[in-house]
C-alpha cells in the first residue's frame, strides 16, 4: 500500500506506556484547530442554513470519508444468505424470551478458496405483540446470551439482557471475526474483504475492518427487513462498541441510515475523537502496523513523514470526527466514556465531546437537539460532571468505571426509550 501511495516513510504512533508531556497536554493539543472543516459550509462555500440542503452536505461529507478515511464497500461484495441455527425459549427475569442463532453464508462461487460465515445470534420477548428494537452488540456475547442461560430456571439476569428485556428490547451479537479478522498483513486476502478481491491486496479506496464489519450488521437488518417472523423492528436496530468496536459502532451508524442508534463507547481515534485534537492515540496510531487494517489504504498518507517528498498529517484530512457523529443525525446516538485510569488519556474523552459539540449543528439543523448550541469555547470545553447526561438525541455521559459500557447500559436504555418505541410492555427489572 505504501508503493502504491508514494509513502516512503510513516511517523511512529504515540505510546501508551507514560501518558504525559507531548500529545498529552491540553496547552498545545489544539494547534491543528484553524483547519477544522466546517460542518455546515459545502464545498463551493454555500453555507447550509435548511435541513433540505444537508442531503446534499452530507454527501459530500460521505463522499470524503470513503474515500480517505474509511474506504469505499465494492459493489461486487458478494450476497449473504442468512440460516438459522438454532432457537432456544428461556426466560430474563421471569420474561419468556426466544433466541436464535444465526450464520450468514457469504457466496464465494467466485472463489472458493474462501469461505465467509458471518455468527450472529438475537433474542426478543416471546409474548411481544409486535416487532421490538433490538440492541445489537459487537464482539462477545452479553451476559446471559443463549436463550435459557440463567432464565430457564429462573433466575435474574443483570447487564443488557435484564435492562433490554425490562425495556421490551431485544438485544444480540455479531462476531466482527467471522466477517473479517481483526489484523492487517495478508489476512487483508482473507474475510469478505479478501473474498471480494478475490485474494488480491487491496487498492488504496477499498474498504478496511471498520467498514467491513457494519457492512455485517447492514447485513443482518437485510434480514431483519426479509423475515418478519423474527419480531425484530429493522428500523430500531442499535449497534454498541467499546474500544475498536466503538469506533465500528460509530462507522456503521454513519454509513448506514436505517441503523436506528449507536451507543459508542470508549471509541477514541477513528471514532468519536477528532483527529485534529492532538491529544492521546493518533492518527499515527492509525496508519502504523498494528491498527492501519481498520482503515481504507489512503488514510495512510495523513501519517507519512515521507510521501511524495512531503509531509502530511491530522490537519490535511478533509474531514473530521465532527462530521463523522453529524452523518447519524436526525438519528439518535450515544457517545459514552469513562475515567482514568480505566479510560485513560489515550481515549481522549474531552476530544470527542467536543466533536460532539460541533457534530449538534447537523441535529439542530434538523429540528433534533444535540448538546445545546450556547458553548462559547468549544475547544476549550470542559467534560459535564461524571454522571451526568449532556443532550438529547445526540448525547454524552462519562460513568464511573473504565474500558466499558458496562456503567452506561442502564443510563442508555433510559434513553434511548425516549426516542424509539417497543410494542413489548416493559418487564419488571430486577
Amino acid at each position: 500500500m505504501m508503493g502504491q501511495l508514494g509513502i516512503k516513510a510513516l511517523r511512529p504512533g504515540k505510546s501508551g506506556s507514560n501518558q504525559t508531556g507531548p500529545g498529552f497536554d491540553e496547552a498545545t493539543a489544539n494547534e491543528w484547530m484553524p483547519t477544522l472543516p466546517d460542518l455546515l459550509t459545502m464545498k463551493d462555500g454555500t453555507k447550509v442554513t435548511r435541513a433540505d440542503q444537508w442531503p446534499k452536505r452530507r454527501a459530500e461529507i460521505l463522499e470524503d470519508f470513503e474515500r480517505e478515511v474509511y474506504g469505499r464497500i465494492p459493489a461486487n461484495v458478494p450476497k449473504v444468505n442468512w440460516e438459522v441455527t438454532n432457537t432456544t425459549e428461556g426466560e430474563v427475569n421471569g420474561t419468556p424470551i426466544i433466541t436464535k442463532t444465526l450464520v450468514g453464508h457469504v457466496d464465494n462461487s467466485a472463489f472458493p478458496e474462501i469461505t465467509v460465515d458471518i455468527q450472529a445470534s438475537f433474542t426478543v420477548p416471546a409474548n411481544t405483540p409486535g416487532p421490538v428494537p433490538v440492541l445489537l452488540q459487537f464482539g462477545g456475547g452479553f451476559g446471559g446470551m443463549g436463550g435459557g442461560r440463567g432464565g430457564a430456571g429462573g433466575g435474574t439476569v443483570g447487564g443488557v439482557p435484564g435492562t433490554a428485556i425490562s425495556k421490551g428490547w431485544g438485544y444480540g451479537t455479531i462476531n466482527p471475526g467471522s466477517i473479517q479478522a481483526d489484523s492487517g498483513g495478508n489476512a487483508l486476502r482473507q474475510g469478505i474483504i479478501g473474498l471480494t478481491n478475490k485474494g488480491q491486496p487491496r487498492k488504496p479506496e477499498d474498504w478496511g475492518a471498520l467498514r467491513a464489519w457494519g457492512w455485517g450488521v447492514s447485513k443482518l437488518i437485510d434480514y431483519f427487513e426479509a423475515n418478519p417472523d423474527a419480531k425484530v423492528d429493522p428500523k430500531g436496530v442499535g449497534i454498541e462498541g467499546v474500544s475498536r468496536y466503538g469506533k465500528a459502532a460509530l462507522v456503521t451508524q454513519a454509513f448506514d441510515p436505517r441503523v436506528g442508534v449507536a451507543l459508542v463507547a470508549s471509541s477514541g481515534e477513528g471514532g468519536a475523537k477528532l483527529h485534529r485534537h492532538d491529544f492521546g492515540e493518533a492518527v499515527e496510531n492509525l496508519t502504523g502496523t498494528g491498527e492501519y487494517h481498520w482503515m481504507c489504504g489512503n488514510f495512510l498518507k495523513y501519517g507519512a513523514s515521507d510521501i511524495n517528498g512531503k509531509s502530511m498529517n491530522a490537519s490535511d484530512l478533509p474531514v473530521d470526527s465532527h462530521q463523522l457523529i453529524a452523518l447519524c443525525a436526525p438519528r439518535p446516538c450515544f457517545i459514552s466514556y469513562g475515567i482514568e485510569p480505566g479510560d485513560p488519556k489515550w481515549v481522549d474523552a474531552p476530544g470527542s465531546y467536543r466533536a460532539g459539540i460541533l457534530a449538534t449543528k447537523a441535529y439542530e439543523l434538523l429540528g433534533k437537539k444535540g448538546y445545546g448550541s450556547d458553548v462559547q469555547d468549544w475547544i476549550h470545553e470542559p467534560l459535564p460532571p461524571v454522571g451526568t447526561l449532556k443532550g438529547g438525541d445526540l448525547a454524552f455521559r462519562q460513568h464511573e468505571g473504565g474500558h466499558t459500557s458496562g456503567p452506561n447500559i442502564v443510563p442508555f436504555f433510559d434513553w434511548i426509550v425516549d426516542y424509539i418505541k417497543s410494542p413489548a410492555a416493559p418487564a419488571a427489572s430486577n
